[in-house]
Formats: structure tokens, C-alpha cells, sequence
């Protein structure tokens, strides 16, 4: 049996109706054990991690950006974890660099359609 066609057939996408929650930290490169240790965390290891240099970033050196972006319960979990680690970026700052990680990640999907794309 074919499903019909037409407007009463969902389509996927690719994107999620709702966003994400999402958190950011800067944490001094001399607490990388207690920063592992927290991504490690059961809930907080399955949402999605980004860590970066911050100098690579334009932010300081000795410091590490972390983006925790998934469900807000584990987003929560996260930010009661990096507390103690590190501190939380909020308003502008943290509007821009999350930008910016967006930007990185988008720009990554694009190069790898190259490898992907007929000629």
C-alpha cells in the first residue's frame, strides 16, 4: 500500500521545528581535567559538544569555548556541571560566539558537499 501524495504527506526537512536550548562556557585551559569530566556526564554526552581554543576564536588565550546545545534538561545538567569549571557567557558575548559557532558549523557542511557533488 502507497501513501498519497500531496499535502497530507509529511516531509522531512532536515531541520528540527524546534530549537535547541543551549549553553556557553569559557573555561581556563588548566581545569581541561575537570572540563573532561564533565562532558563525560551521562546526560550532558549525549547532546551535542563543541570545544574550541578561544584564542582560535578571538577570545583569550588560556581559555577554552565549550557550546552545549540539545535538550534543556541536559543543557541544565550542563551548566551545573561547567559552573564550578568555568563561566557562563550570556548576552551579547555569548549571542555572537554562538553565532559564530553556527557559522563554522555551516561553513563545514558546505566543504564536505564538495566531495559529495557530481561534475
Amino acid at each position: 500500500m502507497s501513501l498519497p501524495a500531496g499535502p497530507t504527506t509529511p516531509i522531512y526537512t532536515g531541520r528540527s521545528s524546534k530549537s535547541m536550548a543551549w549553553t556557553l562556557f569559557s573555561v581556563p585551559t588548566t581545569k581541561r581535567t575537570e572540563l573532561d569530566a564533565a562532558l563525560k556526564d551521562d546526560r550532558v554526552s549525549r547532546q551535542s559538544q563543541k570545544v574550541r581554543d578561544a584564542a582560535a576564536m578571538g577570545g583569550p588565550a588560556g581559555a577554552t569555548y565549550v557550546l552545549i546545545e540539545g535538550a534543556a534538561d541536559a543543557v541544565h545538567r550542563a551548566e551545573e556541571l561547567l559552573t564550578p569549571v568555568g563561566t557562563k557567557m550570556s548576552g551579547a558575548d555569548a549571542e555572537s560566539l554562538y553565532r559564530r559557532f553556527k557559522d563554522e558549523e555551516e561553513a563545514a557542511s558546505a566543504g564536505m558537499g564538495l566531495f559529495f557533488t557530481e561534475e
